[in-house]
């Protein structure tokens, strides 16, 4: 038989304890590391089960549902795609990327939660401000937000990903439709991010909210930190908006392997040898060609733990007409508006997963339920180096 696949597991088994030996960790990256080491091994407990149509037996051992894990997000993401299906409108959907310039990215390493937060706020008040404008589109929009930290390379590079409808509500209570095709200029997009951003940096930094250190220490003075942004003032921030979806069910199609991902996914990696860590990456400037990285696995780890959020950060923000405190009064003013009813908007494909994974169906003959025979507690033992996680 062939050997497992590498998991991103593996790689913390082999090296992560000597990693956390030679750096110091905060707490929620320390925790992360041990969730991803013990995910779906003895260490977390586990179930018997066995099929009652085909008399199949295994042993399924527990996840650790971390958002960082690899292997944690499948049934997160079908419970999430299930409670959105109903919120969705039939209407065209528009995907806006927002993205940090690198000089932001090298203040955002010390001061993640501090520059995220500022990028989801940015973002929000530059959408619903141009939105709102009546030389624009003149209304009351809603979308949400997803934030990624990473390229494809593992580097640090902060975006922000807005699903948005194409249309908002206006304030004489009326739905306004964007053109077909077209959602706001990005140019205009650009430049007031831009702007409403750099005055909420100078802010947090007048308040004392941002720390710097090695390289960056000399921008604790506030001369030396508006020099430094003086440059960017100028410089054209990327904001790209992406062809428009087709309609809802192509939007539920893409969110389903988008929403919930992780810095890296273990079909990227390639292997580890000799201390080394090897993984796919698309370069875009040559999409077609996918190329191979080699890292140090110390090297790896530190990247890879670049994109650990702080512990209760949200990543997935409603702004707008889907902000929580009005969402559902303001849908059902949408879809009345719209003459959609909420039974007519999609398919249900997210909840037969949902539906699927909470009955257990057999991974044999996938008509059978698995039934619970035995109930192995969590130990606390030490995390063996390979485990049959499938």
């Amino acid at each position: 038989m062939p050997p497992p696949a590498l998991e991103l597991a593996d790689i913390f088994r082999q090296h992560g304890p000597a990693y956390r030996q030679t750096h110091r960790l905060p707490l929620h990256q320390h925790r992360l590391m041990h969730a991803i080491e013990a995910c779906r091994t003895p260490v977390l407990g586990g179930v018997v089960e066995w099929c009652d149509r085909c008399q199949y037996s295994h042993t399924r051992y527990r996840s650790c549902r971390n958002r960082h894990c690899p292997k944690c997000q499948g049934i997160a993401r079908a419970k999430w795609l299930e409670q959105r299906t109903a919120e969705l409108l039939p209407v065209e959907y528009f995907h806006v990327v927002f993205t940090l310039p690198e000089e932001i990215a090298r203040i955002a390493f010390y001061n993640k939660e501090a520059i995220y937060a500022l990028l989801f706020r940015t973002v929000s008040e530059t959408l619903l401000t141009i939105a709102r404008d009546p030389k624009h589109l003149g209304a009351e929009i809603g979308f949400f937000a997803v934030l990624h930290t990473w390229g494809q390379n593992l580097h640090l590079h902060p975006h922000l990903h807005c699903v948005v409808p194409g249309g908002g509500i206006s304030p004489d209570g009326q739905w306004v439709a964007c053109r077909p095709g077209f959602f706001l200029p990005v140019r205009v997009l650009s430049r007031l991010f831009r702007r409403l951003f750099l005055e909420a940096l100078l802010q947090a930094h007048a308040e004392g909210h941002l720390h710097f250190f090695g390289d960056l220490e000399k921008l604790a003075d506030s001369d030396s930190f508006r020099g430094y942004l003086s440059p960017l003032e100028d410089k054209e921030w990327v904001v790209y908006a992406k062809p428009p979806f087709g309609g809802p069910r192509q939007v539920l199609e893409y969110l389903g392997r988008y929403t919930h991902r992780v810095a890296i996914s273990n079909q990227r990696l390639v292997a580890m040898e000799e201390g080394n860590v090897s993984f796919r990456w698309k370069d875009y400037r040559h999409p077609q060609r996918p190329k191979v990285m080699t890292l140090s696995a110390e090297e790896f780890i530190r990247q890879f733990l670049l994109h650990a959020l702080p512990r209760g950060f949200q990543r997935i923000r409603y702004c707008g007409l889907l902000a929580n405190c009005h969402r559902a009064a303001k849908l059902e003013l949408c879809r009345s508006l719209l003459a959609s009813p909420c039974a007519d908007l999609l398919p249900s494909a997210p909840e037969s997963v949902v539906a699927r994974l909470a009955l257990h169906q057999c991974p044999r003959c996938g008509v059978g339920t698995l039934l619970r025979l035995e109930v192995w507690p969590p130990s606390h033992g030490p995390v063996p180096l390979r485990v049959d996680s499938s």
